[in-house]
Parts: C-alpha cells; sequence; structure tokens
C-alpha cells in the first residue's frame, strides 16, 4: 500500500511512476478523498472542542441558577454530540474510500526497471549452460516414454478435473527429491530458514501480500472464509504482520515447501496440456525481511540463490528483468528465471524472484526499530527456489533419451538413493 503523505508531498512523482505501468493521473482521485477524510476529521474535532466547551459552561449556569441558559448548553452538548458522532461516521466512511482505493493501485517501479508493455520488452541480463543438441527430436515431458507410467492426467481429471495431476512411482519420487534437495541447498547453503506454514489463512493475510482485493479471483476461498494460499509468500511474509523488529533482528530469511493453489482466471486456453500450470502445485519459496538499505543487495542474493537450483541440476536457463508492463502487481522490481524447456524449443519461467520495498509492509504493519531511531517498516522480497512441478517438467525433458528413458541429474542422486535413471518403462533404476 501506498503512503499517503508522500503522495500529498510529490503527486507528480507518484504519477510519473504510475505512468510507466500505464496508469494516469491518479493523484487527483486519491487526494480528492484524503481531502474529504481530512475535512471531516477536522469538523468532527471542531464540534468535538464545542461539544467540550459547552460541557463546561453547563455546571456553571446550573450552580448559578440559570435554568434557562442551562437547558439551552444542555442542548448545545446534546447536538454537537450527535454532530460528532455523524462526521467521525462520514469521516471513517471516507477513510475506508481511501484504504480500498490505495489497497488498488500496484507498487511503484524502481528507475532502473525497463519500460514496457509486456513479455516482449523485457531485458535479458545474462544466461547459464547451453542447450543441448539432441541426435533425435526432442518431446515434451508428457510424451516421454518413460513418464507416461507415472504422470496420469485421466485419473487426475476424474478426481478433480481439468489442470490436474496424479504422480506415481519414480516421477513422483523424482518430484519429492526435487523438493528435499531445494530445502536443503537453501537451509544448508544459502542460510534460510526451514519453515513449516498452514495452507489456509484469513482475509488479513491475502491483504497483506496484495492477493486481495484486487485478485480475489484468482484464489480459492473455502465455505468457512479462509483463502487457499497461492504461495507461501502469503504465511512467511506475514509471519511478521503486526510487529516492530529489532533492527539487530534483520535479515530474516525463510523457506517453505508447500503445497499451493490458483484458480488460473484469465489463463483459459494457455497450457493446457501437461503439467506446466496446474490448480494445485508445489513450490519452495524464499522470502526475506529486511532493512530498507539492504533491500536490494538481497534481491540479488534471492536471485543467485534461484540460480543455484538450477546450475547444480545442470539445467540451461536466462535471468530477465521484468519490464513495467510484465512486473507483478505488489513488486518494485522482477527477475525471472527462465529454463530451457527443449520439448517446448523454448525458455519458460521457473521462478520470480522480486524486491516490494514496504509496499506490504504498509498493508502488514509490519515495523523495525533502528538502533535508537523511530519504528520505520521493514522491506519484504520473495521468491521461488523454485517451482517443483516445473522444475520436474525441465528435469525430464533435458534427460530425456531417444530410448524414452530419462538421465537425471547427478546432484539429484542421493535425495533418490542413489538412483540414476528412468527408465522407458518408468522404473527408476
Amino acid at each position: 500500500m501506498h503512503d499517503i503523505r508522500a503522495i500529498r508531498e510529490n503527486p507528480d512523482a507518484f504519477d510519473a511512476a504510475l505512468g510507466r505501468r500505464g496508469l494516469f493521473g491518479l493523484s487527483a482521485d486519491i487526494l480528492g478523498v484524503d481531502e474529504a477524510r481530512r475535512a471531516k476529521i477536522l469538523a468532527a474535532e471542531t464540534a468535538q472542542a464545542a461539544q467540550n466547551a459547552a460541557s463546561k459552561e453547563v455546571g456553571a449556569a446550573k450552580a448559578k441558577g440559570d435554568e434557562a441558559e442551562f437547558e439551552r448548553l444542555r442542548a448545545l452538548v446534546a447536538e454537537k454530540k450527535a454532530e460528532v458522532a455523524r462526521l467521525n461516521e462520514e469521516a471513517e466512511v471516507e477513510d475506508s474510500r481511501l484504504r480500498n482505493l490505495l489497497m488498488t493501485i500496484p507498487n511503484l517501479p524502481l528507475a532502473d526497471v525497463p519500460e514496457g508493455a509486456d513479455e516482449n520488452d523485457n531485458v535479458e541480463v545474462r544466461r547459464w549452460g547451453t542447450p543441448r543438441e539432441f541426435d533425435f527430436k526432442p518431446v515434451e515431458h508428457f510424451e516421454i516414454a518413460g513418464v507416461k507410467p507415472g504422470m496420469d492426467f485421466e485419473t487426475a481429471a476424474k478426481l478433480s478435473g481439468a489442470r490436474f495431476v496424479l504422480l506415481r512411482g519414480g516421477v513422483a519420487r523424482i518430484h519429492r527429491a526435487l523438493a528435499q534437495f531445494m530445502l536443503d541447498l537453501h537451509t544448508s547453503e544459502h542460510g534460510l530458514t526451514e519453515t513449516m506454514t498452514p495452507v489456509l489463512v484469513r482475509d488479513d493475510a491475502m491483504y497483506g501480500t496484495n492477493q486481495l482485493p484486487k485478485f480475489a479471483e484468482d484464489s480459492y476461498q473455502t465455505t468457512n472464509g479462509w483463502w487457499l494460499i497461492p504461495t507461501s509468500e502469503v504465511t512467511l511474509t506475514n509471519t511478521v504482520a503486526g510487529d516492530i523488529l529489532d533492527e539487530a533482528a534483520l535479515p530474516i530469511r525463510m523457506t517453505a515447501h508447500t503445497q499451493c493453489f490458483r484458480s488460473e482466471a484469465g489463463s483459459a486456453g494457455k497450457d493446457t496440456s501437461g503439467m506446466l500450470r496446474q490448480h494445485q502445485f508445489e513450490k519452495v519459496e524464499m522470502v526475506s525481511i529486511t532493512t530498507p538499505d539492504t533491500s536490494l543487495a538481497e534481491h540479488e542474493r534471492m536471485t543467485k540463490c534461484a540460480e543455484a537450483v538450477l546450475e547444480r541440476l545442470g539445467l540451461p536457463y536466462r535471468t530477465v528483468v521484468l519490464c513495467t508492463g510484465d512486473m507483478g502487481f505488489g513488486a518494485r522490481k522482477t527477475h525471472d528465471l527462465e529454463v530451457w524447456l527443449p520439448g517446448q524449443n523454448k525458455y519458460r519461467e521457473i521462478s520470480s524472484v522480486s524486491v516490494c520495498g514496504d509496499f506490504q509492509a504498509r498493508r502488514m504493519n509490519a515495523r523495525f526499530r533502528p538502533a535508537g531511531g523511530k519504528p520505520d517498516f521493514v522491506h519484504t522480497l520473495n521468491g521461488s527456489g523454485l517451482a517443483v512441478g516445473r522444475c520436474l517438467i525441465a528435469v525430464l525433458e533435458n534427460g530425456q533419451q531417444a530410448d524414452g528413458s530419462v538421465v537425471l541429474p547427478e546432484a539429484l542422486h542421493p535425495w533418490l538413493g542413489g538412483k540414476t535413471r528412468l527408465t522407458a518403462e518408468g522404473t527408476l533404476v
């Protein structure tokens, strides 16, 4: 959420930054609501002062025996009391209008974020690895002979409908091994604290990480009001909601492996084959809570943590900076990691690492106390480290062989009990 004081002080800068996202002239509407709210508050305070003054005079009139003045003042007190209540109620309505308006406006991009309309304007910053040259035509993950016995879309559709998958046998074990490999790497080498979180949260948690109110249709809600998390960014980030942390406690670096749920609203017709885009999937998420002056360095650090997973697995990838038109709602800057999928002959997103500044912290009222200073809002960051299902796809497609088997990355062998290959019949050996 945005700082209304910053908008008051420099509306032109606010509009210019949002203009880079294709949103123009919003400060006028915001400041109009803010002025109405402040006017109601001032009127309520003026009426309260008049009520207080009249209340003091009531006793004096009574003591003098001036019954007429006593009744007039008592009526004035009652009138002002009603007026104060009415004005406070009107101020609360305006305050709610302002908060709801600010809640629907995306974060301001950093100055070095490239300007653009969509993914075609993203800027590549580096590549790692060389895509393998095949002596046969590589196929997509769900077409590999050894994968077919362990990746069952038909049974999943019978159980749940479209965009679900049932994993069995060797494929299921590779999927599990990938998640364990990622967690162990992040906790043992990257300094993240492993966390197990709920997957059901209240409204406040979804508001805190900007899924609500704007993106309600992208998530699932239970009949009793809980929300299924789209990623553990929601739960990990909200662990500091309402807190005032000691500066010495920062940064806080966390990781969690959870089920994630997305309705995929607006993605009709996209990636309908295979398990690239599912309603239910698993991710190993990374979240950092930092001071304002360290968040940009932390963004680079988190990106390196995500890249390390792909490098250990030997998966070629590229890192891009998202342009203003492709960046997420809550981000100030985002790095996307795109892994090479030979079955599609293209790079596809496998991780987004974003720095959000104090945008989420203001929603959550999450602050820290600098040594000898007043509390200030923390900065929050989040990123995939990685999306487990998409990593499974990349491992299968890059390791596929002409006979339908799959050679598995050496780094994964310890998490597979020393097994190195998925046979064409779907067995781990």
